[in-house]
């Protein structure tokens, strides 16, 4: 018969300091490690960037109004003149194809506190396009720190080519949709400010709103800045002029 020998015994601490010590340091020993993060000063990373945020940390609402108003170049400073009445900064993404030949729209809306964003030369789908169309697109598009791709379309190749002009992607959290229809039968006011009343809060808090400068949205406007507040949401405040380069996080 195989016998096996005997298990040691375990050590008995009888002294109880040596005890206390021992177990002071088991203690020690099992703590959690602390959390990781940024050091103090250091800059941070890149993959906390929010871009349907457009880098907005705060809680409140940020308006963004796409393309151009095609039958009347205007419409776009005339919002933007409603907005700084009430104290509300926007975001303004020009197709450059036109504003190229206003100028002064891109301008009035920056003394008028709004940002300005590049949203291409002519509003492809970027994806679809050779890596030196896409270039050409994004290059030719106004000025900004700020970039939109059209229809939302874009990947790595789309970021890189705009991060290499010193711009980040800016997309959006709630999508008005006022573009349906086409031929002048766009959504009409009531149905785009339900649209943004009945949106998901956490879409809306520190959120992105899309519309567009040629549809009905640039009348709906009026109101729903007031849903929105009556709500008890607030609104990117207006603090004066901005000019092509956009602080990260936004300054609402």
């Amino acid at each position: 018969m195989l016998h096996m020998s005997p298990a040691p015994r375990t050590l008995r601490v009888r002294s109880p300091f040596v005890a206390a010590l021992a177990a002071l340091l088991l203690t020690l020993c099992c703590l959690p490690a602390a959390a990781s993060g940024p050091a103090p000063g250091r800059p941070v990373p890149a993959d906390s960037y929010d871009r349907s945020r457009c880098g907005n940390t705060s809680k409140r609402v940020l308006l963004t109004l796409d393309d151009w108003s095609y039958d009347h170049a205007e419409r776009a400073t005339e919002v933007g003149a409603y907005l700084k009445g009430r104290r509300i900064r926007a975001a303004f993404f020009l197709i450059n194809e036109y504003a190229s030949q206003y100028p002064e729209v891109a301008r009035t809306l920056r003394r008028q506190g709004h940002w300005v964003g590049n949203h291409t030369w002519s509003h492809p789908h970027l994806t679809g396009l050779s890596e030196e169309a896409a270039r050409k697109e994004i290059g030719d598009g106004v000025k900004s720190s700020l970039f939109r791709p059209p229809y939302g379309d874009y990947g790595p190749r789309e970021e890189r080519i705009a991060a290499d002009r010193g711009a980040r992607v800016c997309t959006w959290t709630v999508d008005t949709l006022d573009w349906e229809g086409g031929d002048g039968r766009f959504p009409d006011v009531a149905t785009l400010r339900a649209r943004v009343r009945n949106a998901p809060a956490a879409d809306k808090r520190g959120g992105v709103i899309l519309g567009h400068l040629f549809s009905r949205f640039p009348d709906a406007v009026p109101g729903i800045v007031d849903d929105l507040r009556d709500q008890g949401y607030s609104l990117c405040r207006n603090t004066g002029p901005t000019t092509t380069v956009i602080a990260d996080p936004l300054r609402c």
